[in-house]
């Protein structure tokens, strides 16, 4: 942690990206959630509306720009004002033994590298988990609208291949006489159908026709006809699904 000093004057400050890093490292160890960067700046902003404080801009690793703050010993007090007791608690203390470190005017030119080179290392750790995070995600979110979609198009071919049988004349809902003899392995000779066609009109329900390879246009009669006329449960016969069809 650097804490430079103005110049001219005893006073020492501290960015606000170097307050978040002690803040979060409180948090963490009292159990707390970290504070994002932007979240961090805005919440300086606010506390410091109307105090004078410096701004400058900081390139970040993914090529974008942080507008950061420079604050006083008290500014800092005041936006740790909205932490929770053992982090302010945790981040004084520590405030404390970085102002009884003598400051040191100017440092060696390869230390001040190592540091810099230190910093580095950090962020780029800290934005590989963001990335990381983020990949996972959006992994995620893909393979749950692949299953939604691998799902719904199963359930059309579903209700399309039920709609075919019945349109066939070969469904749950209704059959024809051919498909049932052939299902059934029974016959109901040439006047087979006459019941059921007896039974529709009586119960005012239209059986409709379906195109049969043998006999061209046929009457497909309801599973309420079979049922009623020859205890035939066109479910039973063809199966839950239509796959004896």
């Amino acid at each position: 942690m650097t804490i430079t000093p103005f110049q001219g004057g005893g006073a020492v400050t501290m960015t606000s990206l170097e307050l978040l890093d002690l803040v979060n490292e409180a948090r963490t160890e009292f159990g707390e959630g970290d504070v994002r960067r932007n979240d961090f700046t805005a919440r300086c902003r606010d506390e410091l509306a109307g105090d004078h404080y410096e701004t400058f801009v900081v390139q970040n690793l993914n090529k974008t720009e942080s507008v950061e703050l420079r604050m006083t010993r008290d500014q800092c007090m005041w936006v740790l004002m909205r932490e929770s007791k053992a982090v302010r608690r945790r981040v004084t203390a520590k405030l404390n033994c970085l102002e009884q470190q003598p400051i040191v005017p100017a440092l060696p030119q390869d230390y001040i590298g190592a540091l810099e080179h230190l910093l580095e290392s950090k962020r780029s750790q800290k934005l590989a988990i963001e990335q990381r995070d983020h990949a996972i995600e959006t992994k995620a979110e893909i393979g749950s609208r692949r299953e939604a979609t691998a799902m719904a198009t199963a359930s059309a071919a579903v209700r399309q291949a039920n709609q075919l049988k019945e349109e066939l004349g070969r469904g749950l809902r209704q059959a024809t006489v051919a498909a049932v003899e052939k299902v059934g392995k029974r016959k109901f000779g040439r006047q087979g159908f006459r019941p059921l066609k007896a039974w529709c009109a009586e119960n005012g329900v239209l059986a409709p026709k379906v195109h049969d390879s043998r006999y061209g246009w046929v009457r497909s009669w309801p599973a309420a006809a079979w049922a009623a006329v020859y205890q035939i449960d066109l479910a039973d016969l063809f199966g839950a699904d239509g796959e004896h069809a």
